[in-house]
């Protein structure tokens, strides 16, 4: 009972009752769930100290705002931005807030794609506009954001902190004695999957509004699901 209630709209015009549709298409599933995967990258990137690793005899390691060192045979991992974004720069570079900041603000709409891209089974437009467009439109944005950061974070390995751990050589650009982590490749994975969703979102509306949805939409069936 509870579920058939859940397949209908307030009438748009007094007297006529709309019906909602719940349409899961292949490639409308796999844009939903690369989304989320897309999403996953970027934030465990962001929130794992494994951006730059030291050299091998002290394998200590730092991330955006956070920090892991070896002392007395055991790893000690904990933030270095004890006042934010207010940590002064010799502490947190400047160029790693930036970084930070932007991969935050692409993760901020990547997290609000992923609740579109769920709710697009049964909702395809948002005021006349399509979900899935708009969707796409966003995540592109999310990317670019997120190039942004990867390209900032490298301008800042000339900071102290970095020479402290990489050598007196590390440079913007050039971390001298250490080795990117992890995380940084997560976070460009990361990147290319969001590109791929935006594309992957044009082919979910086409998947969505096809000839064959259309027909089964005329069978009077609510809950269509096709390959």
């Amino acid at each position: 009972m509870y579920a058939h209630i859940l397949l209908w709209f307030h009438p748009v015009i007094p007297g006529i009752r709309q019906m909602c549709y719940v349409i899961v298409t292949a490639r409308s599933l796999l844009w939903t769930l690369l989304t989320v995967v897309a999403t996953m990258a970027v934030l465990s990137a962001v929130l794992t100290p494994k951006w730059l690793i030291g050299p091998p005899r002290l394998k200590p390691s730092v991330g955006l705002y956070n920090r892991c060192t070896r002392s007395h045979g055991r790893q000690h991992c904990g933030p270095f931005s004890l006042h934010g974004l207010a940590t002064d720069s010799e502490v947190f570079p400047g160029w790693w807030k930036a970084a930070l900041v932007l991969l935050c603000i692409g993760l901020s709409i990547m997290a609000a794609t992923v609740l579109t891209s769920v709710l697009s089974c049964c909702v395809q437009s948002i005021f006349r506009k399509s979900i899935f467009t708009m969707s796409g439109a966003a995540q592109t944005i999310a990317g670019i954001f997120y190039i942004l950061g990867l390209v900032v974070y490298p301008a800042g390995w000339g900071a102290h902190r970095v020479q402290k751990l990489c050598g007196h050589d590390a440079a913007p650009f050039f971390p001298a004695e250490c080795h990117l982590g992890w995380a940084f490749y997560s976070a460009v994975v990361g990147v290319g999957l969001t590109f791929v969703c935006a594309v992957l979102s044009v082919q979910a509306e086409v998947a969505t509004s096809s000839d064959k949805v259309q027909y089964q939409i005329h069978q009077g069936r609510t809950l269509i699901c096709l390959l």
